[in-house]
């Protein structure tokens, strides 16, 4: 029987453990550092342990005996610690530093597509405000402005005039380099794919929902909600995607050199000019993966642990026909300034099991739980169809508070009138 860590402590990593236990041959699955959600699952064990930090990481790694590491989060994988891992003869799943540059460095990302003809806007990376603003005044409205770096997925601006744009690309340039593109018009949708050096495997299609409130409205966050399967992404266009962009992507990293083993996610902008990348991250999203897990039938171990291996991969992952629906519970103040420690009511009741509610940023304190960062639960709720998913979804979410929660009435909107 397996032993296996996950490093993060968010809801993309609650849904990842979850899902990894229920293999028959995993033992255990320690979560570092986990959340009051991983701490009362069955088989799930808490480390107190900083993901980010390689050398305790392969300390902890040997004193427990695990057979495989799987790394959640981007910040462990742009520090590194893949590559400890790996020097250390331990198998993990999670691409190395120089795979994860793919995420942490949004120039890097687009010289990348660049250098291999992967669709995508046209962009300037700039270091200093004079050149920054003279490139915003020289080119129509709107344009997106992004940090060049890590940022949580909240350091994007879709800028619609001028004095927007140059707030932003100050704002951003006091952290680092920006990108600035061409705006895309058209709808969003999220495509993840299996990377094992030239070897693909894709997952079910998603949709996320970035902004803030109803209507896609309101600021950029980490994600508000997510469903899967998605429509936009059906079977003829999802086949474009693979084509044209995840396969020439993995063999783009193969001439590069770059060993990759782990998650490609492509956020892709879908068009009159068919799909164009907006984004790679080198991770599962959050919350994507949430209802992705819910309809994931495969054993989550089992492929993982064949990829860390170097093994071949499976043609294909067997999923639940249902639709899976994820609804973001977040702070007041979210995503600027969310609030913590309000207390939770209503999760000490059971749910149907079609519904699964993963913690993100939840804190224990005085034998309560209480919010403890920006995104707090996803809601996430099977359904035979898009409309009954969200049904489930939001009944659920009812019965559960705090002082303050936000969250979107939508989601799946987008959806809704193709099923």
């Amino acid at each position: 029987m397996a032993k296996v860590l996950v490093l993060g402590g968010g809801g993309r990593e609650h849904a990842i453990a979850w899902k990894l236990a229920q293999s028959a041959q995993v033992e255990t699955v320690y979560c570092a550092p986990g959340n009051p959600g991983t701490a009362a699952e069955e088989k799930l064990i808490n480390l107190p342990l900083n993901p980010n930090h390689p050398q305790a990481v392969v300390a902890a790694t040997h004193s427990l005996g695990i057979q495989l590491v799987v790394i959640g989060p981007e910040a462990p994988l742009v520090a590194g610690v893949g590559d400890a891992l790996r020097h250390a003869g331990i198998r993990v799943f999670g691409p190395n530093q120089a795979g994860a540059m793919l995420e942490g460095s949004k120039s890097h990302a687009k010289a990348f597509m660049r250098r291999h003809g992967l669709p995508t806007a046209r962009y300037g990376r700039f270091t200093d405000t004079p050149n920054a603003l003279a490139y915003l005044r020289a080119h129509p409205f709107p344009v997106v402005v992004k940090a060049d770096g890590l940022a949580a997925g909240k350091g994007v601006v879709v800028a619609g005039n001028l004095a927007e744009a140059e707030t932003a690309a100050q704002q951003f340039l006091q952290w680092g380099p920006i990108v600035i593109e061409e705006f895309l018009e058209g709808e969003e949708a999220s495509f993840i794919a299996i990377i094992v050096d030239g070897q693909v495997l894709p997952l079910a299609g998603s949709q996320d929902h970035k902004r803030l409130l109803d209507q896609d409205q309101g600021p950029n966050t980490g994600g508000m909600g997510a469903y899967s399967p998605a429509p936009v992404l059906d079977i003829a266009m999802s086949e474009r995607v693979l084509r044209e962009i995840m396969q020439p992507a993995a063999q783009g990293l193969m001439r590069d050199g770059t060993p990759y083993c782990g998650f490609l996610y492509a956020g892709l902008m879908i068009g009159r000019n068919g799909p164009q990348l907006l984004e790679f991250n080198c991770r599962l999203g959050d919350p994507e993966t949430q209802p992705l897990m819910m309809r994931l039938r495969s054993d989550l171990y089992t492929v993982l642990l064949d990829a860390a291996r170097g093994e071949p991969l499976p043609t294909a992952l067997d999923w639940d026909s249902r639709t899976a629906l994820c609804v973001v519970m977040a702070a007041a103040g979210y995503p600027e300034h969310p609030r913590s420690g309000e207390r939770i009511s209503g999760l000490e009741q059971s749910f149907p099991d079609t519904v699964k509610v993963f913690h993100a940023g939840t804190q224990s304190r005085d034998g309560h739980i209480v919010t403890a960062g920006g995104r707090v639960l996803g809601v996430t709720a099977l359904g035979e169809s898009l409309a009954i998913a969200q049904q489930r979804a939001y009944g659920a979410v009812g019965q559960i508070h705090w002082s303050g929660v936000q969250f979107r009435r939508d989601i799946g909107h987008l959806g809704l009138p193709r099923h």
